[in-house]
């Protein structure tokens, strides 16, 4: 959606656009970044953060009226708003997607669809009519994924005998066995343990017919056997959970249970101490919280109940009361974006004696986890450190958010903050033990990549696993680089020979955190530039071509969440503001900044800007799970435009990056 041409910093008229040798002018740049960093500077909070918002789909407002009609409390108001919410993003075909641009998806309109039944419309309205029509040639109820289902069972509308079982016991199960809580993701345990109570209880509330689903089976299909299809090879993983499913489910049916209460016992323990104090909510996500309020309710817990309480005040947290469109946020957002807003303010000029970046770099640093959290399970690092995405979230550190606070502190060392240095030495040697043995980084375990996990009837998520991936290991050696990590250290030397490794065969990287190609090859660029390697080298050359086979006609770059679906499609898309900036750095990073692509690139950015100093970008460009659920940092046209536009006045007048206070080999 291009900005109003009100809003547009307008190129010099004596200068032609479609010159692809014009430079733009070094005050028009400067000028931009000037805008760009007061826009940044009016939103810090007063105690020096930021938290921009994650927009998502539908879903989130779909569930919440699910959740309120099982549970029998509906608050009229904000079903109403929910319910608003959820028909301005229907689309023409009368569905709803999970991405702007992308095609209507099934859990998202059977999701909607319901919750707006539930509400009161008739199903003979309209858009109704036409949402229920787009269902059927989706495949109806059949074709969602098992969590989806899972809701649609708690208010009878799913057969319960025909979802995988989640048994609580596997919560007993030992650190040393093949499968145990630790051996799936954070995200996914986090989500999977409240289920299991939940799979016990199995607490159905009992609609009236006017509000059921019988229409969105095929004909013919209501009473059929939905067991999961099996692999047409015998010996397959997918079977062998099938039949143990199988056996599962005969053996509740017997009664024969020996452990248990033991398990929910268990299951209410680890769940509860994760809920309490120094997190956000249940792994501080909109998943986890919301089957955590079930499981507590389905174990008995009165809503006054101090535990409930809390869950359901951290859950309250997460809406946006906005009152042209409410909304509910997946997680909260504020170590992440006032990392990247210290580093794109830092890098473009910004001094760090700035009052505001000295208290962002305070509350930065006060945000250290010293937790030894899920994470010690499966890497035996004596001491805690690292920092969460969200504002308390004490069990789940991650990679990705140390390695950028880490990055933002380099920068600005906060001058009332006592023990800097030693911080830096503690959460680097704690990053640095993340390392898996494939040389790569995951994000908030080590060594979660058993790949046969996948076939667990549970996991249609895409996300049982926590696998080493590209972006996150060169934002790694981007900090080590920074920090005076030496080329030829051996865990350097592992990571660069990942990245080789992990490189697709046209030169681009897998972006797992963010959309997608342009996002991973941006990011390694960048990592091998401050770890030193040399750039000229044939396969990073291939990287940056790879980027510039992509640009638009518009100067810009753009990449749809559909090329996880269809690699066919990386790179590929209408330019947006920040994976414009994404290519642009990593174009810079392999040097000759002369070359036409970046200076269409920067012309793009500069002709983009709106008046208030931000850009427009309706798109989505973070990922959450690949194929399954994806956000919009509403940051990132904010803050990564300005970090492109700094790096290239950087690179230009000499500058390879600022210097940081911090150096490992001084230490």
């Amino acid at each position: 959606m291009p900005p109003s041409s009100s809003n547009v910093i307008p190129l010099p008229s004596a200068l032609p656009r479609e010159a692809s040798s014009y430079a733009p002018e070094t005050s028009d740049i400067s000028e931009a970044i000037r805008r760009a960093q007061e826009n940044l500077l009016r939103q810090q909070h007063p105690d020096g953060h930021w938290c921009g918002e994650l927009l998502v789909d539908s879903t989130l407002c779909s569930d919440y009226v699910l959740f309120m009609h099982w549970l029998g409390e509906v608050d009229e108001r904000l079903q109403e708003r929910c319910v608003a919410h959820i028909l301005k993003r229907q689309l023409p075909d009368g569905g709803w997607n999970i991405y702007f641009g992308g095609p209507s998806e099934i859990n998202a309109c059977v999701k909607a669809y319901f919750a707006l039944k539930l509400s009161g419309p008739s199903p003979d309205l309209p858009f109704m009519q036409e949402a229920r029509a787009n269902i059927m040639r989706l495949g109806g109820i059949p074709r969602m994924n098992t969590y989806s289902k899972l809701y649609l069972a708690l208010l009878g509308q799913f057969p319960w005998q025909y979802l995988p079982s989640i048994p609580v016991e596997m919560i007993l199960l030992p650190e040393w066995a093949p499968f145990n809580l630790y051996r799936m993701s954070s995200w996914s345990r986090a989500m999977l343990v409240p289920l299991a109570i939940i799979n016990h209880f199995k607490p159905t509330r009992e609609l009236p017919e006017a509000q059921q689903l019988h229409e969105l089976y095929p004909v013919g299909t209501e009473h059929n056997n939905f067991t999961l299809p099996r692999d047409p090879r015998f010996l397959a993983w997918r079977n062998f959970f099938l039949r143990g499913d199988h056996a599962l489910k005969l053996i509740s049916k017997l009664g024969w249970r020996p452990m248990r209460k033991r398990a929910l016992e268990e299951a209410e323990r680890w769940m509860l101490t994760r809920i309490g104090e120094g997190s956000d909510g249940l792994a501080a996500v909109f998943p986890a919280m919301l089957n955590a309020m079930i499981a507590l309710r389905a174990l008995g817990y009165a809503k006054d109940h101090p535990a409930y309480a809390k869950a359901m005040s951290d859950f309250r947290g997460l809406f946006v009361d906005d009152p042209e469109d409410f909304r509910i946020q997946p997680c909260l957002s504020p170590v992440w974006d006032t990392s990247i807003n210290i580093i794109a303010l830092a890098e473009s000029g910004v001094p760090a004696e700035h009052p505001a970046l000295q208290k962002a770099a305070a509350w930065l640093a006060d945000k250290e986890v010293r937790v030894r959290g899920d994470w010690t399970v499966n890497n035996p690092h004596p001491e805690a450190s690292g920092w969460a995405f969200e504002y308390n979230n004490v069990y789940y550190p991650d990679t990705d958010d140390t390695a950028m606070v880490l990055m933002g502190l380099r920068l600005v060392r906060p001058q009332d903050a006592a023990g800097v240095d030693e911080l830096f030495k503690r959460a680097i040697a704690w990053q640095l033990s993340f390392q898996c043995g494939d040389g790569g980084w995951a994000a908030f375990d080590k060594e979660v990549t058993q790949h046969w996990l996948e076939d667990m009837p549970f996991a249609d998520h895409n996300a049982i696993l926590d696998p080493t991936c590209s972006d996150l290991t060169a934002r790694t050696l981007e900090l080590f680089g920074y920090v005076g990590f030496d080329e030829k250290q051996e865990c350097v030397r592992r990571a660069v020979q990942y990245l080789i490794d992990t490189q697709e065969d046209d030169g681009s990287w897998y972006g797992r955190w963010g959309v997608n190609y342009i996002y991973g090859t941006w990011q390694v660029l960048r990592g091998l530039r401050a770890i030193n390697e040399e750039m000229s080298q044939d396969w990073i050359l291939r990287g940056r071509d790879w980027l510039e086979s992509c640009q638009n006609d518009d100067g810009g770059w753009g990449e749809s969440c559909a090329s996880y679906e269809t690699p066919v499609l990386k790179g590929k898309g209408e330019s947006t503001a920040s994976q414009t900036a994404w290519a642009l750095m990593g174009i810079c990073a392999c040097g000759d900044l002369d070359r036409p692509s970046v200076q269409r690139g920067l012309r793009y950015l500069l002709s983009t800007q709106n008046n208030d100093g931000a850009w427009d970008e309706p798109q989505i460009t973070g990922t959450g799970f690949p194929r399954v659920f994806y956000l919009k940092y509403d940051m990132y046209r904010q803050n990564f435009p300005l970090l492109a536009l700094a790096t290239y006045l950087n690179y230009r007048s000499g500058r390879g990056h600022y210097p940081s206070f911090y150096c490992c080999s001084r230490s």
